[in-house]
């Protein structure tokens, strides 16, 4: 009877465990916060997304102001189209503004950081980013970096 209790009272704290894990998997991935109210949606363009997800954050200024609803694939040009939607109460970002893949930190989560421009005109619904760079992927500088070492011993 007693390693009954005690299977019961392991599986219960198992069960409470997963439970603080969900929840704070959610917590962090913070699904409540921008993208609940009114917003617009702009298209970005990009040569190499990295590990960009529907999802990301789009930040201004290090503030998030919305998310990476939609990434596809362009069939003329090969290259990525990510759909940004971005709260509305801020409408008045230039046209000329810069969209970067960016990384938290070293090895961490990618989002879009938008650097304003000089613009008078601000971005509308429906309207496109001209100005993009694409993320910088780590294993390619890695093999970058190696190859220009090969081409220094070689010589």
């Amino acid at each position: 009877m007693q390693s009954r209790a005690l299977e019961l009272l392991v599986g219960f704290f198992f069960c409470l465990g997963v439970a603080a894990i969900f929840i704070l998997t959610f917590k962090v991935a913070s699904v409540n916060g921008v993208g609940s109210g009114p917003a617009y949606r702009v298209v970005a363009t990009f040569e190499n997304i990295g590990g960009l997800k529907n999802g990301s954050a789009v930040t201004l200024a290090g503030v998030k102001i919305g998310r990476v609803r939609d990434i596809v694939i362009d069939r003329a040009t090969f290259e990525a189209r990510a759909t940004l939607e971005i709260a509305a109460e801020y409408d008045n970002i230039p046209k000329d503004t810069i969209a970067k893949i960016l990384t938290a930190g070293l090895l961490g989560e990618q989002y879009v950081g938008l650097e304003p421009g000089g613009d008078e005109q601000s971005l509308k619904d429906g309207d496109t980013i001209r100005l993009t760079q694409s993320a910088v992927v780590l294993e390619n500088l890695i093999g970058q970096f190696l190859a220009g070492k090969a081409q220094e011993g070689a010589k």
